[in-house]
């Protein structure tokens, strides 16, 4: 049995739960609704049940306030992915969700945001693989690991990096590497039944092992435009107050791009979905659509 996912059930009261105008205004804003909007519905389910002199609503009361206050479109959209989030919390399989993609596509940040949507507890990073490989193997022993993706060919000697593309051979080579420690540490949350929000570099499509007994889902990350994916790594020197070395990024922006040039020419020979990134909620919402479709592919009839 799967270790059941953090995922409040829908706050629609009654019982020993009152309803809870905060709580329904949470749900709502997990399945996309903007904070400001999910507040107005949540309100105006509150008005419902106290002219009615209920302490419980019923889903289907929810969707037409929820029309009410969103348009008929946006609410029962809304309506339609709480039940669906509902349905997942009661799928007994582990989830796991690999996203991958160049650097400075977004894929930490939407990662935390789909697992936190998720009721998922376990967030890891390859690049975390990587760095404790590090501290086990020598650069003699295995050099690749020790540079950054988009770096790893300098790792080459100078007799192979004449006969092949030292770019991309360097950073197969580490992938390579790095994969073994991801496949380790999936093995090991499927063993306890957790499920696992996975992102980086090194999830190349066609590259993973195969995953049984889980809800899978593999998407990859990519910026349309060399300036948007530029603005990324300002962006994040600034969130991280500079502790992120900005101009190593800018000065490869052109490798890092034909490495993500070749990370969506796999996605899509291996029919994996590619997400362009535009804004953080959009890509979020794509994540989480690909995981409701799956589980909705596995759910018993």
């Amino acid at each position: 049995m799967s270790e059941r996912r953090r995922t409040d059930p829908i706050p629609l009261g009654g019982g020993d739960e009152p309803y809870s105008k905060g709580l329904m205004a949470r749900a709502l804003m997990r399945v996309g609704v903007s904070a400001v909007r999910a507040y107005e519905v949540a309100r105006r389910i509150e008005q419902d049940l106290f002219s009615s002199k209920k302490d419980s609503i019923e889903l289907d009361r929810v969707e037409e306030l929820a029309e009410d206050v969103l348009g008929e479109n946006e609410g029962v959209a809304a309506v339609r992915r709480l039940r669906r989030y509902s349905d997942l919390a009661e799928l007994d399989l582990p989830v796991i969700v690999l996203i991958g993609g160049a650097t400075g596509t977004g894929k930490s940040t939407v990662a935390t945001e789909v697992a936190y949507r998720l009721g998922v507890t376990r967030v890891t990073s390859t690049d975390f693989v990587r760095q404790t490989l590090r501290a086990f193997f020598s650069p003699e022993f295995m050099p690749s690991i020790h540079y950054s993706s988009f770096e790893a060919g300098r790792a080459l000697r100078s007799a192979e990096a004449e006969e092949v593309d030292p770019l991309l051979h360097g950073f197969l080579d580490q992938t390579r590497n790095v994969l073994v420690g991801v496949n380790a540490a999936i093995e090991r949350s499927l063993a306890e039944g957790w499920s696992t929000v996975l992102e980086g570099v090194h999830l190349v499509p066609g590259m993973t092992a195969p995953i049984s007994d889980a809800l899978v889902v593999q998407c990859v990350l990519a910026i349309q435009s060399e300036d948007a994916h530029a603005s990324h790594f300002w962006i994040r020197d600034i969130a991280s107050e500079g502790t992120r070395a900005l101009d190593k990024y800018l000065d490869h922006l052109s490798d890092i791009r034909y490495l993500q040039d070749y990370i969506v020419e796999r996605a899509e020979r291996e029919e994996v979905p590619v997400i362009w990134n535009k804004d953080r909620e959009g890509a979020t919402s794509a994540v989480l659509e690909l995981v409701l479709t799956a589980a909705e592919r596995v759910q018993p009839v």
